[in-house]
């Protein structure tokens, strides 16, 4: 069989000629040439938009935003007239600290947390009104403004006692403030708070002395107690001789009775008369 010899619509080639045809190879270019420009063009027009774990989503139409937050998930955009804006949904936390005064004008630095997160549900509105930058615009004045405003009620030694006070106050202002721009207050916590060195050194000095006074007053109360335990004593003491006087006064055989009593038994040497007497009298 000769090299080149047509049976039906085959042809044979040589070994590491070209096994498509003319025609073939003009389909497969065009094929490779249209996959290619229609990836480009998807990526380029780039219709699906994509909402992430812990996000949500708004729509931008033609500078509009659509009425209502896209959950987590895969969703479809108009390419070149809309684009999705995704906002992250979990809870944040934010530390920081400010400069406040007491209501005594004593200069304070307060370190605090906070805890937040947006509104799932209303975070169109959040970009629509405020935006993507809503910490510094919203948040962080608030946070500076109760704090200021709470701090500012209590003289700077109270404070130091009600510390848990004012806490709960900032955190009860902050839900009720934050609330109305679409941010839920979940925590705040006051972390340190200190004072300048010499106002610190003058509570210490009082809180000693305090304590100092506490401690007199104490043993001062246990003096007060036992003299009057012993002018109790002293007291049931005379009463106990008054009635013992008047019953020997009133009856004089218990003289000899209470002689008897303590009598043991031996005689003295020595005996004045009424020892006589009275040994006389026990006798009978």
């Amino acid at each position: 069989m000769d090299e080149g010899k047509v049976y039906g619509r085959g042809v044979f080639h040589r070994q590491g000629q070209n096994p498509f045809t003319p025609r073939q190879l003009r389909i497969l270019i065009g094929c490779v040439i249209f996959i290619a420009v229609a990836a480009a063009a998807l990526y380029l027009l780039n219709p699906i938009a994509m909402v992430g774990a812990g996000e949500r989503g708004v729509k931008v139409t033609l500078g509009k935003v659509a009425p209502h937050s896209y959950p987590e998930g895969v969703h479809l955009i108009t390419p070149f007239i809309s684009h999705m804006r995704t906002m992250d949904v979990r809870t944040q936390r934010v530390t920081a600290e400010t400069q406040v005064y007491t209501r005594d004008i004593q200069h304070a630095r307060i370190v605090y947390v906070v805890n937040y997160n947006l509104d799932p549900t209303n975070v169109f509105r959040m970009y629509q009104e405020v935006g993507t930058d809503y910490q510094d615009k919203i948040i962080t004045p608030a946070i500076e403004g109760i704090i200021k405003d709470v701090i500012g009620k209590w003289n700077a030694q109270d404070l130091v006692a009600n510390r848990e006070v004012a806490t709960r106050e900032i955190l009860e202002r902050l839900r009720n403030q934050l609330g109305k721009t679409y941010i839920n207050s979940s925590g705040f916590q006051i972390v340190a708070m200190s004072y300048s060195a010499a106002f610190e050194k003058a509570i210490e000095s009082k809180v000693t002395a305090e304590q100092d006074a506490l401690k007199a007053k104490n043993r001062t109360a246990q003096i007060e107690e036992e003299a009057r335990q012993l002018l109790v004593s002293a007291q049931a003491e005379a009463e106990s001789l008054a009635i013992r006087a008047k019953a020997l006064q009133e009856n004089p055989s218990l003289i000899t009775y209470e002689a008897v009593k303590k009598w043991n038994g031996k005689l003295p040497k020595y005996m004045s008369p009424a020892d006589a007497s009275l040994l006389l009298n026990l006798g009978r």
